[in-house]
């Protein structure tokens, strides 16, 4: 699925969608649109993609000290397996990605309690939890447990955004190219599955944009 697929489909159903799905759904799909023409440059196409994805997903949370993006991440990709009838993105992890998605999960590199222990923080046992954790990833996989594979991969997309947004990673660097190659290939074939879904479902509450637009 492609932007200008989803424009196609924006222009039939967009009298159908709330306000807020709109204002969602127009941001979402301009940075998904950018994110597809940098087809040679991985850093700045994954983060065009994460920001797409951000703008279709991300909500007010009036309760901040509540806050949890991994917690929201769950409610998200719960809501969005459901309403994934076809089975789109089940075959997706289980077929098409589930090698990279593999990879990418046994990437230590990814793992935020390994960059915590390494800066001389808690989490000395980080190797016990990254096993742990890859125990987990193989019994939701051996179940086909899309929800878990889905919050677990992207728990470790989101330490792969931190690196590049706040600039713990080289441009173009070759040191964590590997991560950088399977997270565009991963991210340029689900975010415009969970646009997709989004746009087909205005019934649900999806919440009020983070940012709306304010006169």
């Amino acid at each position: 699925m492609t932007h200008e697929a989803l424009q196609n489909r924006r222009c039939q159903v967009w009298s159908s969608l709330p306000a807020d799905l709109q204002l969602r759904m127009r941001r979402a799909l301009s940075w998904l649109d950018r994110a597809e023409k940098e087809d040679a440059d991985d850093d700045a196409a994954f983060i065009f993609y994460w920001i797409a994805f951000n703008a279709a997903y991300g909500s007010f949370k009036p309760d901040t000290l509540g806050f949890s993006e991994r917690g929201v991440f769950r409610e998200y990709f719960s809501r969005i397996i459901d309403l994934d009838t076809e089975h789109v993105i089940y075959g997706a992890i289980w077929e098409r990605f589930s090698d990279a998605i593999r990879i990418f999960l046994g990437n230590k590199y990814v793992f935020q309690p390994f960059w915590d222990h390494h800066h001389g923080g808690a989490n000395e046992d980080w190797e016990d939890k990254f096993k742990a954790s890859s125990a987990r990833v193989n019994r939701a996989l051996g179940k086909r447990d899309t929800a878990a594979i889905l919050s677990t991969l992207f728990d470790r997309l989101y330490v792969l955004r931190n690196q590049l947004l706040h600039g713990g990673a080289t441009w173009g660097g070759s040191v964590n190219r590997p991560q950088v190659r399977d997270g565009v290939r991963i991210m340029a074939f689900l975010v415009p599955l969970f646009i997709g879904l989004m746009m087909d479902n205005p019934q649900i509450p999806w919440g009020p944009p983070r940012y709306p637009v304010v006169n």
